[in-house]
């Protein structure tokens, strides 16, 4: 799923008509997925997976801490970690958004994939992102 989740980024990185706008990978990809679950389940139903994934990464990405999700599903808070990183002299680790966006993305995906099946979740990617090959047995 990280593999997945990286390539995702990168695309939508890639995507990005300005510096500015490739920054915003993350948020770009979540909001695809966003998008098309919750035509497929509902807002309610991606709220619930995107709220149970963000709790998963929070634990391996602390950058997470500061990211909720609002009852539409939207992410808020994404990349406020670093102006805080003063205030947390405790996390002895190095952080990168980049990282934090990847381990979200991965556990989305992974939620996605227990719950839905690989094949409805490839369908999905699919629907999101039309011009982009997925392959069956990655």
């Amino acid at each position: 799923m990280r593999d997945l989740a990286h390539r995702l980024l990168t695309y939508e990185a890639g995507a990005g008509e300005t510096p500015e706008l490739a920054d915003r990978a993350t948020l770009r990809v979540y909001e695809k997925l966003r998008h098309s679950l919750s035509a497929f389940a509902g807002v309610a139903a991606f709220e619930s997976l995107a709220f149970r994934a963000l709790t998963q990464a929070k634990s391996e990405a602390p950058g997470l801490w500061s990211a909720q999700v609002a009852a539409d599903g939207t992410l808020q808070g994404l990349g406020e970690f670093e102006s805080q990183m003063d205030m947390d002299k405790y996390l002895a680790v190095e952080f990168s958004a980049d990282d934090g966006g990847i381990v979200l993305i991965a556990r989305l995906l992974g939620l996605l994939r227990i719950f839905l099946g690989e094949a409805i979740t490839l369908s999905l990617l699919r629907n999101a992102w039309p011009g982009e090959a997925f392959d069956d047995r990655n």
